[in-house]
């Protein structure tokens, strides 16, 4: 019996062959980094034509502005220590993941607590309670979850940047799970600071991801340390910064920009047609099933379904489709401790299933079967 993997929102798998291709061809090559040897990687600067690419998946015309980072999480404890902005001075939403949550709450120099606004049983965030905040004049910066990484609602992303754009807020987007899947449009939507991550539906590997920054920012690093660039320059008293330190991840780059490109040849419209496909039969597949319940989600949606039994809690669940049916899912409260009481999934959380564009209808039935029989079987 061959494995079927539905946790691709923690990480996907398979990968585009030419992806896993160019980081074994790259692991092999000889050594080299940005800036710092004349033998820069054999088909060109792969840094610059990555930025290029993300910028066309993430909707900047800035692709300059967009820095590498090892994921999603550096990214965002580098744009919240950047900003230096109080954590009593942000807004953000009860929809986040812990990668925005915990910086905000224990990071030492951003000190307070941030306004959460709350969701409804979809997993939806109104804009018009940020509207209501920021009319108070205390918010200097809003931190959204651009799509759930635990019930897949897509937040109008649009409606919360001219809001914020209304009242000067400065509007950070996570687009950790939307980012490859899910069509992107930061400079339309006034987006002025973006995480990414490489792993996920951006189809690259574990270990990279980077932010975006809109020019004109007052931003600072997080760290110093050599660049590759000016060597001579100790002491950056000017305001004028680099925010790419150490030896960046060549071959994970090279793989992103890869990946990056394979999923501008394909679309990401056309992708999140497939994946959307793919999700509305599993949803029709596991509604027939006595003693599943999916959890809502908005009609807007990315490619995750959450569910929960009637007697299974969801870690059993989980353990007995890996381990009987070799059936990967993810259960828990993924990494988003807040948004469960809104949704109703509860203290133990969900059953986590997600998509890629290359899972199959085969891949569901096996799934359906598999939660049908144990259900059968424990009833």
């Amino acid at each position: 019996m061959s494995l079927v993997y539905l946790n691709n929102a923690a990480t996907s798998y398979p990968k585009p062959e030419c992806v896993t291709e160019i980081a074994v061809r790259k692991m092999n090559a000889l050594p080299s980094g940005q800036f710092r040897s004349a033998g820069i990687l054999d088909d060109g600067d792969v840094f610059t034509e990555c930025r290029q690419r993300i910028g066309h998946i993430i909707g900047t015309a800035e692709a300059d502005r967009i820095f590498f980072s090892s994921g999603a999480t550096e990214s965002l404890n580098a744009i919240f220590i950047g900003l230096g902005i109080n954590a009593t001075e942000i807004i953000t939403t009860v929809t986040e993941h812990n990668s925005v949550l915990r910086p905000l709450y224990n990071l030492p120099d951003i000190k307070g607590e941030p306004v959460l606004l709350p969701c409804d049983a979809c997993g939806r965030v109104d804009p018009e309670r940020f509207e209501a905040e920021a009319k108070k004049g205390r918010t200097k910066a809003l931190v959204l979850n651009h799509c759930s990484n635990v019930n897949g609602t897509i937040q109008d992303a649009g409606a919360f940047g001219e809001i914020a754009a209304k009242y000067g807020i400065f509007f950070i987007l996570d687009a950790s799970q939307s980012a490859g899947c899910i069509p992107v449009y930061a400079d339309e939507w006034r987006v002025d600071a973006l995480a990414f991550t490489g792993h996920k539906s951006m189809l690259g590997l574990q270990g990279t991801g980077g932010y975006y920054i809109r020019s004109g920012i007052p931003f600072q690093p997080m760290r110093y340390g050599g660049t590759g660039l000016d060597s001579s320059r100790i002491r950056y008293d000017d305001g004028v910064y680099e925010y790419e330190t150490g030896t960046q991840n060549a071959m994970g780059i090279a793989a992103l920009s890869e990946a990056a490109g394979y999923i501008l040849d394909t679309g990401i419209e056309n992708i999140a047609d497939r994946e959307h496909s793919i999700r509305e039969y599993t949803k029709e597949r596991l509604e027939a099933i006595p003693g599943v319940h999916i959890i809502p989600a908005a009609d807007e949606c990315g490619p995750v379904i959450s569910l929960v039994s009637d007697m299974l809690t969801p870690s059993d669940l989980a353990y007995i489709l890996q381990n009987s049916y070799e059936i990967v899912t993810r259960a828990g409260l993924m990494c988003a401790p807040l948004i469960h009481k809104y949704i109703g999934s509860g203290d133990n959380g969900t059953v986590r299933v997600s998509f890629s564009c290359f899972q199959t209808t085969d891949d569901i039935d096996r799934l359906a079967e598999a939660l049908r029989e144990i259900h059968d079987n424990n009833g």
